[in-house]
């Protein structure tokens, strides 16, 4: 439906004057989805109009439409495949069954592409950015973790504008990594930029034939944050110049030498620390400081949204009989409670959730990457033994467990297996499972049985490093327990 545009101002005079939408409609006699639409239109500007080509002898506007389209399209090409003048003058015989001279085919495609690589040449197109617009890049580099030497990508965000530049790093390009950095890159700047500007490399978007097909997530992603969208060839790097100069920027003055730490978070509050001491001590192209510039953007930004937004791919897979799914080429364990299932997964950046029918969460996972066995959870294969207690013998889970409290329950009946499984299994959704054993095996060794309330008590304390909580019940009366149990069994 067009709405004429004094209807359009109508509307937006209405609702800055606190108009209630529903009123507006029913004044105006328009859905309140039309009128929303228009009420919430950031940019009302209008629209250079297009330049009239000259026309040419026996070049009709259908033929000349044909080959802007033909020379559109060759810009997603390689180089060396592009149509010259002579390819596109065959294919206007063959195909259109053109008449006209090649000569006068050759000009029109000469004049095209003069009007557009004058822009591309001078700068024009993208010299001037707006307060508010946001590049985004991707590039490479390595780190030292925990002693490994691993490929990181380094994700860059530019503000043109200001010449602000702010980075995070990221195991992968997958579109749940990258919403996931420029939502936490978001929260660092502390408003929303009003655009975002890609390559279409990236895995928000792919542009084919002029037309841009944006992935799932991503799209989320924008609405979320209310954030436009626009993509750039890859190969012209003038296009988006600001943040492919920023992704160099960075990596030379914070990614030399090659950083060496302990764990996979660090390089990335490393990367936030430095952009925020280079953006304090750098000037923006008309001699201002960037932290002067930056006030210009963060007024033409969006508040960001009182709701964090949840970077998750979202897939259906099959467990296999040993309760194992599949996601990305790598097996993630579910439990075999939960064998020949199909189960949904929720893939994040360094988490894998797997759910069951209602939402029930099976199984919270560590993301893997690359090649490498199943991940699991040790706690995902209690329940099964709470139901088997005589496949405790065999279970993978033993392992996972401190060899005083495997031999502990080797030791007991079926029933005394269940009882300390299942105490186990419960302590651990709220303490860890490795606090969970901890208490379970202190139980044993002061000569008792395992129940819930003690094992779960103990592995609170466990958990919180042995301090009693502030203003919460002495635990140390449970260590006088035990001993005096030990005593009384001796």
């Amino acid at each position: 439906m067009t709405v004429p545009l004094d209807e359009i101002n109508d509307i937006r005079e209405m609702d800055a004057v606190g108009v209630p939408r529903a009123e507006i409609a029913r004044r105006l006699g328009l859905s309140r989805n039309t009128v929303a639409k228009y009420a919430d239109m950031a940019d009302m500007s209008p629209a250079a109009p297009e330049p009239r080509s000259r026309a040419r002898r026996a070049l009709g506007p259908d033929d000349a439409a044909w080959i802007d389209a033909v020379l559109e399209a060759d810009s997603g090409a390689p180089r060396k495949q592009r149509h010259t003048a002579k390819r596109i003058y065959d294919r206007l015989v063959a195909e259109r069954g053109y008449k006209g001279s090649y000569s006068t085919a050759r000009r029109h495609v000469r004049e095209w592409r003069n009007s557009h690589r004058q822009g591309a040449e001078e700068g024009c197109l993208e010299l001037e950015w707006a307060p508010g617009t946001a590049q985004v890049d991707y590039g490479n580099f390595e780190a030292v973790v925990a002693g490994e030497r691993l490929a990181l990508k380094l994700l860059v965000v530019s503000l043109p504008h200001p010449d602000a530049r702010y980075a995070r790093a990221c195991m992968s390009q997958r579109s749940e990594c990258m919403c996931e950095g420029l939502s936490r890159t978001f929260g660092q700047i502390g408003r929303a930029p009003a655009a975002l500007v890609l390559d279409n490399a990236t895995e928000a978007g792919r542009m084919s034939r002029g037309e841009v097909t944006e992935s799932h997530p991503f799209s989320l992603f924008r609405a979320h944050y209310r954030c436009a969208s626009r993509y750039r060839d890859p190969y012209s790097g003038n296009e988006k110049g600001s943040v492919e100069n920023a992704v160099g920027f960075i990596r030379r003055n914070l990614l030399v030498p090659v950083p060496s730490v302990g764990a996979l978070e660090e390089p990335d509050g490393m990367l936030e620390a430095g952009c925020a001491r280079l953006n304090a001590a750098s000037s923006c192209r008309d001699g201002r400081p960037v932290t002067e510039a930056l006030a210009e953007d963060l007024a033409a930004m969006a508040a960001l949204p009182a709701d964090p937004f949840d970077a998750v791919r979202w897939v259906r897979a099959r467990a296999d009989k040993r309760g194992y799914v599949t996601v990305d080429g790598r097996e993630y364990v579910a439990g075999p409670a939960w064998h020949s299932r199909e189960l949904l997964v929720g893939v994040r950046a360094s988490t894998v959730e797997i759910l069951a029918d209602r939402g029930r969460r099976v199984a919270l996972l560590p993301r893997a990457w690359g090649a490498g066995g199943p991940v699991r959870n040790p706690l995902s294969l209690v329940p099964a033994l709470v139901a088997r207690p005589r496949a405790f013998g065999e279970s993978t889970v033993r392992s996972d467990m401190p060899s005083g409290l495997v031999e502990a329950v080797d030791r007991m009946d079926p029933a005394g297996r269940r009882q300390t499984l299942r105490s186990i299994s419960r302590a651990a959704e709220v303490s860890g499972f490795e606090a969970a054993c901890g208490a379970a095996l202190r139980v044993v060794e002061g000569g008792r049985a395992p129940d819930d309330a003690t094992v779960d008590v103990l592995a609170r304390r466990i958990a919180a490093g042995g301090a009693e909580a502030e203003g919460g019940a002495d635990l140390g009366v449970y260590d006088g327990f035990l001993r005096g149990g030990a005593r009384h069994a001796g």
